[in-house]
């Protein structure tokens, strides 16, 4: 019983476990980089828990078919709002990447405890 759980429940752990390594990245890592790299696995350990939670066991896709009126539908919501997330995220992504450029050219450096030194 215990075994099948865990299976049930085997994308809620993956989603736990990639945002606890994203966190981990973002708070030890000094490079700034490997920084956005862990904002990125923290995100999409939040992609994967709002897909997993508007799953539903034995649903199928949200599209009409009046040959079968009382099917169970899957959650849309949950797909488009992280449709939305992943455009986002992707926008932060450049951005940062951008500004790392940036602080490289200005600074010579992308190690934060660096900047204190340099200013």
């Amino acid at each position: 019983m215990d075994l099948e759980l865990l299976f049930i429940n085997f994308p809620y752990f993956v989603a736990i476990i990639l945002f606890s390594m994203g966190t981990l990245i973002v708070l030890t890592q000094t490079n700034l980089i490997k920084k956005v790299i862990g904002i990125n696995i923290l995100q999409s350990a939040i992609f994967l828990f709002f897909i997993t939670v508007g799953n539903i066991e034995g649903g199928v896709p949200p599209i009409y078919d009046p040959q079968f009126p009382d099917v169970l539908y899957i959650n849309p919501l949950p797909s488009c709002l992280m449709l939305t997330g992943i455009v986002v995220s992707f926008s932060v992504t450049a951005f940062a990447l951008a500004l790392i450029v940036k602080l490289y050219l200005f600074y010579g450096t992308i190690c934060t405890p660096n900047f204190m030194k340099l200013k």
